[in-house]
């Protein structure tokens, strides 16, 4: 039995990609997952599964086959999503200034177009396949948020502390 932390990127939002939670749960209940929780609409899933492999494709597959789209999917092993947050530089912050940005890969950065759209105030460490931002300012109008993709080189989905807390509470009752 593995734990996994399924983050998916961009259903939810703005009318687009609707994928209520409450739907999913029993497609994923009958698809031989156990033990799901969930946190918001914005695609925060813990499960357990029989199975040591990943599973992405399963996954995508059943909400492409239900819901018509094919939204990114990252899985984390619930042992690195646990080592992502004891790596965090910006534990003594407040939650919602700052970010985890997961991606598939190892994060390689984009140079040029990091120190473009950084801000004076704006702070980042990277470890591994996540980029930790400190936002003092909030994310809302960042530069380097909206473009942190072509910074990042890669897909990512990024989720701030609080919500990371919380999936790590998740975590814990598993």
């Amino acid at each position: 039995m593995q734990t996994f932390v399924i983050l998916l990127r961009g259903i939810n939002v703005g009318g687009n990609n609707l994928l209520p939670m409450k739907t999913l749960v029993p497609l994923l209940i009958a698809s031989g997952y156990q033990d799901i929780s969930t946190y918001i609409q914005t695609g925060n899933i813990v499960l357990t599964s029989n199975s040591d492999s990943s599973p992405e494709q399963d996954i995508k597959a059943l909400i492409t086959e239900q819901f018509g789209f094919t939204p990114n999917i990252f899985v984390i092993a619930a042992s690195e999503f646990s080592e992502s947050v004891a790596n965090n530089p910006y534990q003594d912050f407040e939650g919602k200034f700052v970010h985890f940005y997961f991606c598939q890969q190892a994060v390689e950065l984009q140079m040029d177009n990091l120190t473009k759209w950084l801000s004076s105030t704006e702070t980042y460490q990277v470890n591994n396949n996540v980029f930790y931002l400190h936002a003092p300012d909030g994310i809302g109008r960042s530069k380097l948020v909206a473009n942190i993709e072509s910074c990042l080189g890669q897909p990512a989905t990024g989720r701030n502390l609080n919500t990371v807390n919380k999936i790590t509470t998740m975590i814990g009752g598993k």
